[in-house]
């Protein structure tokens, strides 16, 4: 089956909460589930699934030193109280001729939470252990968070260890690319100027008679 028809039947696999037991999967949490225990305290979780541009591919693909299979992102956010608590990414994609996914967790300041393993179809020594993956806790995307710096191998799984550094570093060139981009935009946009409801003098006459009114531009 090609690799392509391999994920999507992963990801639908994930969606539906199938078993490990059940067609053969190596399925150990659904999405539901997942998300559940990343945000275990929210009030909501709004889920948004973002189109890159060309630009945006190329930023995220250079930050994560890594290839990115889709232009389609999905981005969870956990809110409580009104205040974004995290943000989580689940990554899929082929580890040697079958595919793994995890869930990558990333607080609002842009740092590894936690990366939870939800689903893996190579031949289970080669897994990554969850002690393995506590290694990205607290880690933010810089050069050094890579195999063989801040990030130890596993013996035996060189592929395994490659295909989660490069899933993690993704999600954190998405979380800088994207979300930090559309802070950033939020930010720089101009204020809405305020009604003014006592002026100094009457109000300027238009061509048509009527007063005038200020043009507002839509935010981004």
């Amino acid at each position: 089956m090609p690799s392509r028809a391999l994920t999507a039947l992963f990801v639908a696999l994930l969606g539906l909460g199938v078993a490990a037991a059940d067609a053969g999967a190596k399925v150990y949490k659904s999405k539901s589930e997942a998300l559940a225990e990343a945000f275990p305290d929210v009030d909501r979780i709004d889920t948004k699934t973002h189109v890159l541009d060309e630009n945006q591919v190329r930023a995220v693909e250079s930050r994560a030193r890594a290839r990115l299979e889709t232009r389609l992102v999905t981005v969870h956010t956990g809110i409580r109280d009104g205040q974004v608590v995290g943000h989580a990414m689940i990554d899929v994609h082929t580890v040697r001729t079958l595919p793994e996914a995890f869930l990558v967790l990333i607080s609002p300041e842009g740092e590894v939470k936690s990366v939870r393993m939800l689903a893996f179809y190579e031949p289970e020594e080669y897994r990554p252990p969850d002690r393995w993956l506590g290694q990205f806790e607290e880690e933010r995307l810089s050069p050094k968070m890579a195999l063989g710096q801040r990030i130890h191998g596993i013996a035996g799984s060189t592929l395994s260890s490659r295909a989660v550094t490069g899933g993690v570093r993704r999600a954190l060139a998405v979380y800088q690319v994207v979300l930090e981009g559309e802070a950033g935009s939020a930010a720089a946009a101009p204020a809405r100027p305020a009604a003014s409801l006592v002026g100094s003098g009457p109000p300027t006459a238009r061509a048509g008679g009527g007063p005038s009114t200020g043009t507002v531009g839509t935010a981004r």
